[in-house]
């Protein structure tokens, strides 16, 4: 079998998620991811179109992140011993970015297909995260899960 990137996305689709400073914020903080993984590119696109950050402006890798994708069999762990301290984030530059796709895909239904709506719950699932982060002032970014 020839593996193609589609063949190796079966098995191993990436999951944007959100990591929010400390051991525990005290909410949950539980975000799908795949629908955004999914069509970053488009998203990034879309969200300097509509003149805000795109989501992968905030992502920073941190141990714990780094770890995780070493347990998942991506990665050489060396990286652990060479990463720079995690980036963090005001919650209220990621509700802009996350608001303004929103907005835009809720008034835009089929912008991307059959793709639009698991992208808008996984994107209502980032604000309802990201609000808690920021009525609780803490600072947030994202990771890339593989699985």
């Amino acid at each position: 079998m020839v593996e193609t990137r589609d063949s190796v996305n079966r098995f191993m689709a990436a999951s944007l998620y959100i990591v929010v400073e400390g051991e525990d914020p005290g909410f949950d903080i539980f975000v799908n991811g795949h629908a955004l993984a999914r069509n970053e590119d488009a998203l990034e696109r879309l969200a300097e179109s509509l003149g805000v950050s795109p989501l992968l402006q905030y992502f920073s890798a941190d141990e714990n992140s780094m770890c995780v994708l070493l347990e998942q069999g991506a990665g050489d762990p060396d990286w652990a011993h060479h990463l720079p301290k995690p980036q963090w984030f005001d919650p209220a530059e990621g509700l802009t970015t996350v608001r303004a796709l929103i907005r835009y895909l809720s008034q835009s239904p089929t912008a991307f297909g059959s793709e639009t709506q698991p992208i808008l719950l996984e994107l209502r699932e980032y604000q309802t995260v990201l609000a808690k982060t920021e009525k609780h002032h803490l600072r947030w970014h994202l990771a890339v899960s593989w699985r």
